[in-house]
This record gives structure tokens, C-alpha cells and sequence, in this order.
């Protein structure tokens, strides 16, 4: 098991024009669901503080819902909008940053995988690009360029009020076939207008929303943007098969206004292109120049979209693509899921003490 020692490099400060955070550890943002009425509440400030007052570099919170009927799917998933909300966030925030932590929110909406007469709202629709549900079934007509432009307007408000709050970043889901990723991913975008088209075209809502949020927080202050190949109902899914795909879809957002690149793979150690062990965090790096967020299983031996249990794996491997400087950064799921203390072990040498993930902690603030 890594020893205090072999686990330095995740330790180094990481310094960036925009961020600095006092070692290369993440919390993953994970769906919790315990925030009543979709406010989150002191259990939920507390359980982030815990993170903070054990050493993790940034919290990024779970998905919150911008300000749109449909961006959510259950009673106790936070919003990040109206004003019981916000001021629950306004208290998190208080909370990490008493705790010495940094956070930012990710910003989400669900899109198509939202079903008719879920909570809150149930009146409101699913939305997408092409009224398309993930494994291609018409559900509902596609969004007019107006409900388009609203959704990327309400994007941009929930950066300005994430700065306003006092957020130290942002991060925008667009990952895993939610409303962003509906928008990349040709099946389930079909559009014949500037939001449609060729891969690139596809692109253009993700764009506007960056480039909306980017003027709202101005020039200095960061902007996370979290992509995936796989979705949640294809694990397979790819959405580029080649490096030169992917130098054409981070040059676009790059130049739209990301700072930050949060690369989700299921398992962090998977070579992503053929010819290379770099895996899509590293080829992210090396193509956009940008620094970048890895994760897919940190710290355990399952596969992190199987919640059925895992037990504790060696960090060698990660450490040493950090020490070779292939990614930046680290995101901890459900290591830090279970364990609130996992990187202040870590850090300290403690590995005999992580507690390995168990699927009970998905019923618990821990």
C-alpha cells in the first residue's frame, strides 16, 4: 500500500493562473440527495466541511440544478436558484471556508434523462436537443431556439450568483449524457440548425453557456468544464474516436472560456487511443495545454458505476502519472464518499486505516 512518502507528488501545491489549492486532491462531485424540499441544510454544509477540515484540496459539490423547471430529477436534489436555496449554499460555502477548504458548485441539468411527472416540478417536461431519451426513442418535440437560449441564460446566472456566493470556481457538467452531452452526442442530437450538424457544430451550446457564464464572472475567475465519452446508459459511447477529434473539441472550448478540463473516466489507468498510455485526462493535457482533472476509481478495486462495493487499491499507479505529470489534478469519489478523512490518511502514511467503500454510504451524510 503507498507509504507517506510514495504519495508526495499528490501533495504538491498545484498553482494555476487562476486557482491554487494546497495539494492535487478533488472531490468528485456525487448525487446525494439529502437536501429537503431541494435546499440543501446544515447536514448538508456539515458533510462538506468535513471534506475540507481533512486536507481536500477542492470540493466540487454534487450536481445542483440551474434555474430551469426540469433541470433536476428528485425530491432531494439542491437547486442552485431562488433565494432558500442560495442561502443554503451561502452556508456551505461558510463552512468550508471556516474549515480552510475551497469549493465550487457544478452547475447541471438533467435533459431527456429526466422522466414525465418527476419531482420537483412534475408538471415540466423533460428537455433536449432533439426530444431524444438516451437510447434514441422519441419522447417529446425538440427545444425551440428560444428554450435554448433560456437554458444557456440560466447557466450564466447561476455563475454569477456561484461568484456572488463566494465559490472559489465553477464547474459545469457536461458529461455522461446529460443536456450538455445530449448536445455533442449525434444520437441523441439531430438538429438541422446552428445547434446541430457535423461534431464541431454540435458543440455550440456548450460554447454559449461558457462563453454566457465567462462574462458574467469575468476574466479571473475559474471555469471547470467536466466531459465524458461514456453516458449512463452506454458505457461503450464514444464521442471521439481519434486524438485530432479530440484537439478539435477542447480547442473550442477553450477558446470559449474553459480554464480547468474534468475528464471522467470509469477507470482512471485506461489508456484512452490506441499507441499511447495516456488516458483521456493525459491526452487532454498534452492537446489543449490546459491543466486537468483525472478520475475513474480512485483508491478502490470497482469499477465507480458499480455501487455494490468495493475494497481498497494500491495508489501506486496514480501516483506516479501525477509525479510524471500527465494530469494535474485527482478526483476522489467514493473513497471520499465513505471516508471523510481519506486524503488526511493518505497524506499522513494512515493507509491501513482508509475504509474501503461500502454501498451503505450511499444512505448516509458520513
Amino acid at each position: 500500500m503507498t507509504n507517506e512518502s510514495t504519495a508526495k507528488p499528490l501533495f504538491k501545491t498545484f498553482n494555476s493562473d487562476k486557482l491554487n489549492l494546497p495539494n492535487r486532491t478533488v472531490m468528485a462531485p456525487m448525487t446525494r440527495g439529502f437536501s429537503p424540499g431541494n435546499v440543501p441544510d446544515e447536514n448538508v454544509a456539515a458533510y462538506y466541511r468535513r471534506r475540507a477540515e481533512n486536507e481536500v484540496g477542492l470540493i466540487i459539490t454534487e450536481g445542483t440544478g440551474i434555474n430551469h423547471p426540469s433541470s433536476v430529477s428528485g425530491a432531494g436534489i439542491p437547486l442552485f436558484h431562488g433565494e432558500e436555496a442560495l442561502s443554503g449554499w451561502a452556508e456551505v460555502v461558510k463552512e468550508v471556508h471556516e474549515a480552510g477548504g475551497k469549493i465550487a458548485p457544478q452547475l447541471w441539468h438533467v435533459g431527456m434523462t429526466r422522466s414525465k411527472g418527476d419531482v420537483p416540478n412534475e408538471e415540466a417536461e423533460p428537455v433536449g436537443p432533439s426530444g431524444l431519451n438516451l437510447d434514441g426513442e422519441q419522447v417529446n418535440e425538440p427545444m425551440s431556439i428560444g428554450e435554448v437560449e433560456e437554458i444557456v441564460q440560466s447557466y450564466a446566472e447561476a455563475a454569477a450568483e456561484a461568484k456572488r456566493l463566494g465559490f472559489d470556481a465553477i464547474e459545469i457538467h457536461g458529461a455522461h449524457g446529460y443536456l450538455i452531452d445530449q448536445f455533442f452526442w449525434k444520437q441523441t442530437n439531430q438538429r438541422t440548425d446552428r445547434y446541430g450538424g457535423d461534431f464541431t457544430d454540435r458543440m455550440q451550446f456548450a460554447v454559449e453557456i461558457v462563453e454566457a457564464c465567462r462574462q458574467e464572472v469575468g476574466e479571473d475567475f475559474p471555469v471547470i468544464f467536466r466531459f465524458s465519452q461514456w453516458k449512463m446508459n452506454d458505457y461503450k459511447a464514444k464521442l471521439v474516436d481519434t486524438p485530432d477529434e479530440l484537439d478539435r473539441f477542447l480547442k473550442r472550448l477553450t477558446e470559449a472560456g474553459v480554464d480547468i478540463f474534468h475528464c471522467s473516466t470509469r477507470r482512471f489507468w485506461e489508456p484512452e487511443f490506441e499507441g499511447s498510455d495516456l488516458n483521456l485526462a493525459g491526452w487532454t493535457k498534452k492537446l489543449s495545454g490546459k491543466p486537468v482533472i483525472s478520475v475513474g476509481s480512485v483508491g478502490l478495486d470497482g469499477v465507480f458505476t458499480d455501487f455494490s462495493g468495493a475494497g481498497k487499491a494500491n495508489l501506486d499507479g496514480l501516483v506516479d502519472k501525477i509525479d510524471n505529470e500527465e494530469f494535474d489534478l485527482v478526483a476522489i469519489g467514493r473513497s471520499l464518499l465513505m471516508d471523510p478523512e481519506w486524503v488526511k490518511k493518505v497524506q499522513e502514511g494512515r493507509t491501513d486505516d482508509l475504509l474501503a467503500f461500502s454501498k451503505d454510504a450511499l444512505h448516509k451524510l458520513y
